[in-house]
């Protein structure tokens, strides 16, 4: 059997200060038997993500060293960005890469969650394969009015309140979103364009809580450092939707509003089946087949 391997990939509302940022990470990284993969900042989302793997009592030790310093350090009542947040620690998501299933993972998260809010007072919402209540699986349902409306409806509206501690949010670190989900693909495209209107129409199109493309997540933002508008998205199942397919769907929407497509960028770390699944398309292969790649044939010394 696989050693029991889970990626943990936590968000946090801070992209403009490397210093707080590089804590952050030095905090996960500390933890024995973490793998620290990957870890990308934005400063129109104002915004960073982390990348990293280990066996599961380390991935969920680094993820709540990852939480704890950022409670520390990030204060939501001076924080801006285009990206929505409720939290410091934004969300947590973990995801089973071998040897453990997704209930195993939720279950950890379960125990993370109880773990933050004792220990740092910071109330804990679930979501995907760890949410309490089924109107919570979908992330944009508990993030609905950011850490500013939240932190007022919890006050008043009894459906609002978080699932674990509270029921007021931590007064600079908000709330957390812990769960456990599948790989996720996160994408943006930018736009030739500054107006931001054009990208929230392509979300609207695209997206499937507005009847577009299955598993496919997306908003419309500006990118002030580039003048440029993006359609920032989140593919929760890109086996079903493929990213090739979700491009030139963007593309297609963009040249309806008379609009061409800027760019693409990746958001932390994709599995290759992705790339090789979009070359495979765009280039009209029809003799495809995965581990085609010479890489993949060649004795791993030679690599």
């Amino acid at each position: 059997m696989a050693e029991a391997l889970i990626e943990c990939v936590p968000n946090f509302s801070e992209g403009r200060d490397p210093a707080k940022v590089q804590a952050i990470v030095d905090a996960i990284a500390s933890t024995p038997d973490v793998h620290l993969l990957a870890q990308e900042s934005d400063a129109d989302h104002n915004r960073s993500v982390v990348t990293f793997v280990g066996p599961p009592s380390a991935a969920v030790e680094g993820a709540f060293r990852g939480v704890a310093k950022a409670v520390e350090l990030i204060d939501l009542t001076q924080q801006s960005g285009e990206h929505p947040r409720i939290g410091a620690a934004d969300v947590v998501p973990l995801v089973p890469l071998s040897g453990i299933t997704l209930a195993e993972c939720a279950a950890l998260a379960q125990q993370l969650g109880e773990r933050i809010w004792n220990n740092l007072r910071v109330p804990v919402y679930f979501y995907e394969a760890a949410a309490r209540r089924e109107d919570r699986r979908r992330l944009e349902n508990i993030r609905k009015g950011q850490f500013e409306g939240l932190r007022e409806e919890v006050r008043s509206n009894l459906d609002r309140r978080p699932d674990l501690g509270g029921p007021a949010l931590h007064p600079t670190a908000g709330a957390t979103v812990v769960g456990a989900r599948k790989i996720l693909i996160a994408y943006n495209i930018n736009l030739h364009t500054p107006d931001v209107d054009v990208a929230r129409t392509i979300a609207r199109r695209i997206r499937q809580s507005s009847g577009g493309m299955p598993h496919v997540k997306a908003v419309g933002l500006l990118l002030a450092s580039r003048n440029q508008a993006q359609v920032s998205m989140n593919l929760t199942d890109y086996e079903q939707t493929p990213v090739h397919a979700v491009y030139e769907a963007v593309c297609r929407e963009a040249a309806a509003l008379g609009v061409e497509v800027a760019g693409s960028e990746i958001i932390g770390l994709w599995p290759r089946a992705v790339f090789e699944a979009a070359a495979a398309h765009f280039l009209k292969m029809e003799n495809y087949r995965a581990g085609g790649l010479l890489e993949d044939r060649l004795p791993p010394r030679q690599l």
